[in-house]
């Protein structure tokens, strides 16, 4: 029985604990990062298409290699016959050379180096959406805390303005203007409690974790550094990975061009081979073409086995020609779209940049707005205790006092807002220079699984598919708060 007992205690006990865990789960922003990559649907379907890719560059240098055959078959014919035969046959045959071909390998190996940088700026998106997502609420739930404050100091200076107005010191105009702070901070908070669940839905479901039990790791946020260009290249702007992708499948339609405009007046060799069983037992070949068996003596063999090239050159075919023509449309359309597309990006990028150092001065300004609040509630609060012991001096009030923690209180959460932002564009610029993964510490393969193919006459080897929509703004509330003069 105490057995019994002992061990429903200890199930009991289990069962809390891991209630415990599931109620909160704190993960650092690495975590969250790997997780959100490996839960991606957008990654998941990018590999799709990479290995798509894969397949068809196998697909198109396999046809150099034999295709072999088999077939067989057994059965009576009566009349004149159609054909030979053959009841068991095996064939193979293979390209061995042609100029287009050529050109198509070069398409399939441009179209893997596509999807493989379409997949890089997807794993990049979803790393800069987990973190601008995992920053805000790291963000709100420290304003939320300074508003908890606040609030607290509302409720207080309310409660002493009352007091103040029924011992006649103040005019009762003082007491709706200390409710309207209070007010003012009690919607603040609503506010801010809606930007946490909406970010934590929104990590949630990047993460796969549930998003009530999810809370963040302010440590595991790592300080920001500058990228530092490579040296002699200070002045030369890297495409992303999008832009890259772009080129790419610029690049693979414009081989493919090449390949459909050298079909013409240009030789095709191929290979076939071919082993046939002859069986005239059930059918009247043999009495049609009675020297087929031989003479008496030398019969005949039932085998035949025949192995050759052959060798085709087109000379007409206008639909071919119209194709060639609209391939090579398609690809200098697709070239100017990358080139559109990187412009477009150069632009962005240097606005960033411009907009960084902005707000790089204004959470500096912040931040010196808020030690010097400190610095004068940390002075008022010395100064009210050196009124306390020298009644004839100036009088610092109770309600000064709640002032400044209000107002101390406010820069900080003003603060925090003006960090938040400067890190969120820190996060974008670096997504942009490539270095987000690097700067997070997650590895992201930046180079192509394969070997490229240098063609013979091609562009620039620029890569890639257009760049993807940038990832969703997490949800910030701005509202700052003017504190009760």
């Amino acid at each position: 029985m105490r057995a019994s007992l002992t061990t429903r205690l200890a199930l009991s006990a289990i069962c809390l604990w891991g209630a415990a865990t599931v109620a909160s789960a704190q993960i650092s922003l690495q975590t969250a990062v790997d997780l959100a990559l490996r839960n991606s649907p957008k990654v998941r379907g990018a590999q799709a298409d990479l290995a798509k890719a894969r397949a068809a560059r196998a697909e198109a240098k396999d046809a150099f290699i034999p295709s072999v055959v088999t077939q067989g078959g057994y059965g009576q014919a009566t009349g004149a016959p159609l054909d030979v035969p053959v009841i068991f046959s095996i064939s193979a045959q293979s390209l061995v050379f042609s100029f287009s071909q050529r050109d198509y390998i070069r398409s399939a190996q441009a179209s893997v180096e596509s999807a493989e940088h379409a997949l890089h700026e997807q794993q990049i998106e979803i790393v800069e959406d987990t973190t601008n997502t995992y920053l805000a609420l790291d963000s709100a739930t420290a304003r939320q805390h300074v508003l908890d404050e606040e609030h607290d100091v509302a409720g207080r200076l309310v409660t002493i303005t009352a007091d103040r107005i029924t011992s006649g010191i103040d005019a009762q105009v003082e007491l709706p203007k200390a409710r309207r702070t209070a007010i003012q901070i009690s919607l603040v908070l609503l506010q801010l409690a809606d930007e946490i669940a909406a970010n934590s839905q929104h990590l949630g479901t990047l993460t796969g974790l549930p998003p009530s039990t999810i809370t963040t790791e302010t440590a595991s946020i790592p300080s920001f550094t500058a990228p530092a260009a490579p040296a002699g290249q200070q002045d030369v702007i890297a495409d992303s990975e999008g832009i890259n992708a772009a080129f790419a499948s610029a690049r693979a339609k414009q081989f493919a061009a090449f390949g459909d405009h050298r079909y013409l007046f240009r030789p095709n060799i191929s290979f076939a081979t071919r082993y046939s069983r002859v069986d005239t037992g059930l059918s009247s070949y043999a009495s049609y073409y009675p020297t087929y068996q031989g003479i008496p003596g030398h019969p005949n063999s039932e085998n035949s086995l025949g192995f050759g090239l052959q060798i085709s050159v087109p000379l007409l075919d206008y639909a071919h020609r119209s194709r060639a023509r609209g391939s090579a449309a398609e690809a200098a359309r697709a070239f100017a779209d990358a080139e559109q597309l990187r412009g477009v990006f150069r632009e962005g990028r240097a606005r960033l940049q411009h907009s960084s150092l902005e707000l790089q001065l204004r959470a500096d300004l912040a931040h010196d707005d808020q030690e010097i609040a400190k610095d004068q509630l940390e002075t008022l609060q010395l100064q009210m205790q050196a009124a306390a012991s020298n009644l004839q001096g100036p009088q610092i009030t109770p309600k000064d006092e709640l002032n400044a923690q209000l107002q101390e209180r406010q820069r900080y959460y003003e603060m925090l807002i003006a960090q938040l932002q400067l890190r969120q564009t820190q996060v974008n610029l670096l997504r942009q220079t490539d270095h987000l993964g690097v700067w997070i510490g997650t590895n992201l393969s930046t180079s192509p699984t394969v070997p490229a193919i240098s063609p013979a006459a091609n562009p620039p080897a620029v890569s890639g598919t257009p760049p993807t929509a940038p990832a969703a703004t997490p949800f910030v509330s701005p509202t700052p708060i003017t504190p009760h003069p």
